[in-house]
């Protein structure tokens, strides 16, 4: 299994409040940029999983959209969030 518990408790504890903190915008992001990253390794190998491309698409649109919120409500936040995940919009 590629997400184990070990590495998601490592995502929020790095990009969030705390290793528990599951709720923050921040540790979300960076949790759906993790998977994003690991579904787009499996595409290039397996070009015609349609269903995990859908599930790619999903994932980016909610990602956008909790940047978007972040964005709104805290640019310092969002600004923070783009260069330590090595994002650009």
């Amino acid at each position: 299994m590629y997400l184990t518990s070990e590495v998601k408790s490592e995502l929020f504890a790095k990009h969030g409040k705390s290793a528990t903190d599951t709720g923050s915008a921040e540790g979300q992001i960076a949790l759906f940029t993790y998977r994003i990253n690991h579904l787009t390794g499996h595409l290039k190998k397996n070009h015609k999983d349609f269903n995990t491309e859908r599930s790619l698409v999903m994932l980016v649109g909610k990602r956008k959209a909790l940047l978007n919120y972040l964005k709104k409500k805290d640019i310092t936040r969002y600004r923070a969030i783009i260069a330590e995940l090595g994002l650009r919009k």
